[in-house]
Parts: structure tokens; C-alpha cells; sequence
């Protein structure tokens, strides 16, 4: 049975879903959690695990308006997994949604793209 998880965003933590069906993750919302690590424990887990196996797409979209530092890091831990482990046969498609007057998110995705050379990272400015 393939894996689902689905928050709620509250006030400082995102909208999470994953659905490992349909090859796919989502984050929305803004995400200051004073523990994001424990937050995200689970899906890091899951992201661990499922990077491992043997798929053949999968696709992230962000679209956290504003985040703190704690989870820039951890945002930047998880591109870099996708990033290893994207190759010809393991398709990673990355969808950085932001809006255009949001300067930070804009420009936090073009440096994270910049370092994500195996991605598909795409800028979806709306």
C-alpha cells in the first residue's frame, strides 16, 4: 500500500501532503516551527526511504510564502537528497511557487536552483 500523509497548515507550519501513488509532495504555506525537524521528521523518513527505491519520477512542489532559518536548512537538506539521487532513469521535478513581489522566496529559489544541477527546478512565478 503506497504511503499518504496530509496536514493541515496551522500557524507556523505548512500544508504537507504526500502521496506516494500519484509520485508526488507538496509544502504550501509559511513554516517558523521552533522544532522544524521534529515536524518533519516523518516525511523526511518517508522522502529517505522512497528517493532509495527504485522509482521513476517524482515530483516536489513548494510553495511556502516565508520560512525561518531552521527551515531553510532543512529545505536545502532535502533539494540536495532529490538532487543525488535524480539521474536519466530517476526523473525529479522540482516547482518553486512563489509570488513575484515575494523578492525573498524568489530569490531563495533561483540560489537553491543554482546548486541542483541533476533537478528539473522550475520557478513558477504567479
Amino acid at each position: 500500500m503506497a504511503f499518504r500523509l496530509e496536514r493541515e497548515k496551522a500557524t507556523s507550519t505548512p500544508y504537507v501532503l504526500i502521496d506516494e501513488e500519484k509520485k508526488y509532495m507538496k509544502l504550501e504555506g509559511r513554516c517558523f516551527h521552533e522544532n522544524v525537524a521534529g515536524f518533519f521528521k516523518d516525511v523526511n523518513e518517508w522522502l529517505d526511504a522512497y528517493l532509495a527505491s527504485d522509482f521513476d519520477t517524482f515530483t516536489f512542489d513548494c510553495a511556502i510564502s516565508y520560512f525561518n532559518s531552521s527551515t531553510t536548512k532543512l529545505l536545502l537538506n532535502m533539494l540536495l537528497k532529490m538532487n543525488k539521487y535524480a539521474s536519466e532513469t530517476k526523473k525529479v521535478i522540482v516547482n518553486w511557487i512563489t509570488t513575484e513581489d515575494n523578492e525573498i522566496m524568489v530569490e531563495c529559489g533561483e540560489d537553491f536552483r543554482e546548486d541542483m544541477d541533476n533537478l528539473q527546478f522550475n520557478m513558477v512565478i504567479m
